[in-house]
């Protein structure tokens, strides 16, 4: 059975940093491009970033270029986010996304809040 589960969430003041964690498991791990989305109170979802399974390219969303850096650890099977510089916009669920072929999984989610 696969999963992935984030963790890392919380709250934070603005300016202040997070890194979330996916743990990864039931996949073949490296085969998958992977990327982390987020969905903020009354907003659609959004890509913030991702990864490429091959050569670990990365690409951003404009609003947390310079900011956030995602990376990967296929040995430990788990996707990282590192977020510096929160701002109150970035409060949202951040959720890790995982697609091979037509292999494509998702998980839960975890809760950033960034607040005075």
């Amino acid at each position: 059975q696969v999963q992935l589960m984030e963790s890392g969430g919380g709250l934070v003041q603005p300016g202040g940093s997070l890194t979330l964690s996916c743990a990864a498991s039931g996949l073949s791990f490296s085969n998958y491009a992977l990327s982390w989305y987020r969905q903020g109170p009354g907003k659609e979802r959004e890509l913030v970033a991702s990864i490429s399974s091959v050569g670990g390219s990365t690409n951003y969303a404009d609003s947390v270029k310079g900011r956030f850096t995602i990376s990967r650890d296929n040995a430990k099977k788990t996707l990282y986010l590192e977020m510096k510089s929160l701002k109150l916009e970035d409060t949202a669920v951040y959720s890790c996304d995982a697609k091979w072929a037509w292999n494509h999984y998702w998980g839960q989610g975890t809760q950033v809040t960034v607040s005075s």
